[in-house]
């Protein structure tokens, strides 16, 4: 075991190694459906909640091709960048809160695994993005001022963190001197009539912002979870550009914008539905309407109530990360799977006991600048 406040401290904490071994052998591991003439060829990039800190690169048959050993569990996941970089977000002793996405630490290593940048706040949760100008924006959290935070509306009485207080997020733009440039507060910006907590959640955070993308023109995508949208705010005026899913999405992650302008969304549909059921929407934002989903049958097969995301593939498949049960799949235009991997590395996370969940998954083509000349 670990000794306490060891970078292995958060990733032990509470089953046993007999409970681990019984997990792995009670559900599928690695790859299990794989349709070799529609996937879309590439490498599958992830890590495992509560882990020890490997993240790993793997192929279409499940192979690990690369992987980095990482000083810490994650606060959710890495990225590569085109560099051949992975850029990965740590949870360290000492973050900010229990609310979920805990963080604290932002690594950038290269492809050995040396790290080359670093940036530390304890306030750091879920998500992160390198943006067009060479910064990176950080989700973190902060107390919403008292006059204000008795004006938020919805949640479950009572439930506001210690003292009363309610956190909100701030998205924080730093340089790579780790100098603050630019700083969006959710409670200068959302709106008190219409941003109303899901009633069936606390109140101990407004809003639960739980991504953020920069996009190619440096303004960024979020998603706000207990608020139940994604949109875009629009970096130069801080205002919204865009948003959408009120009554209509369940607590969703991981909006991304694709190349036809679309926005992909990964819709958890906690909250919004008589089934549990998840499921992952196309939405055309010059119209707010869906124009293609994918969910399963009976709906109940697709299911993570919290984490996960989706990612449109060169080939127009799409790859989900179902994070809950730690299941990556392929899927085609008509809802087809053509490629099944269950994350087989357990561990304990939070109070999950031993579980193979993934945050969020990505896949790189052979052809990505990334890692181009890397893998043989």
């Amino acid at each position: 075991m670990a000794d306490s406040g060891s970078p292995l401290e958060l990733a032990r904490e509470s089953a046993t190694e007999e409970e681990i071994r019984v997990a792995r052998r009670s559900f599928p591991r690695g790859v299990t459906l794989l349709n070799r003439a529609a996937v879309y060829e590439g490498y599958t990039l992830y890590a495992t909640l509560g882990g020890s800190g490997t993240v790993y690169l793997v192929d279409v048959e499940g192979k690990a091709a690369h992987q980095w050993k990482m000083p810490y569990p994650p606060g959710n996941y890495g990225r590569l960048l085109d560099n051949g970089n992975l850029l990965y977000a740590c949870r360290v002793p000492g973050a900010l809160m229990e609310f979920g996405g805990k963080g604290g630490l932002l690594l950038e290593v290269d492809w050995q695994g040396r790290e080359v940048w670093r940036y530390e706040d304890p306030a750091m949760h879920h998500d992160f993005s390198r943006m067009p100008n060479g910064n990176t924006v950080t989700l973190c959290r902060e107390k919403v001022p008292a006059e204000k935070a008795a004006l938020i509306r919805g949640g479950r009485p009572g439930t506001e963190d210690g003292g009363g207080a309610i956190w909100a997020d701030v998205f924080r733009e730093v340089t790579p001197a780790g100098e603050v440039a630019w700083e969006w507060h959710a409670h200068e910006r959302l709106s008190f009539e219409e941003d109303v907590l899901c009633p069936l959640c606390p109140r101990h955070e407004w809003g639960h912002a739980n991504a953020v993308l920069a996009l190619p023109d440096g303004n960024l995508m979020t998603c706000f979870r207990l608020l139940n949208f994604v949109g875009i705010i629009d970096h130069g005026s801080g205002a919204w550009s865009w948003r959408w899913g009120k009554e209509e999405l369940g607590h969703p992650h991981d909006p991304s914008r694709l190349e036809n302008g679309n926005v992909l969304i990964f819709d958890n549909g906690l909250h919004n539905s008589d089934w549990p059921r998840s499921r992952v929407v196309e939405v055309n934002p010059q119209n707010n309407e869906i124009v293609w989903h994918y969910e399963d049958e009976p709906p109940f097969n697709f299911w993570s109530n919290f984490i996960s995301g989706a990612q449109r593939l060169p080939n127009g498949n799409t790859l989900i990360c179902e994070g809950m049960w730690g299941r990556l799949f392929e899927v085609t235009r008509a809802g087809e799977v053509v490629w099944e991997f269950y994350n087989p590395e357990y561990a304990p996370y939070r109070n999950f006991g031993p579980c193979n969940m993934v945050f969020r998954a990505y896949r790189y083509g052979p052809e990505h600048p990334a890692l181009r000349g890397r893998l043989g």
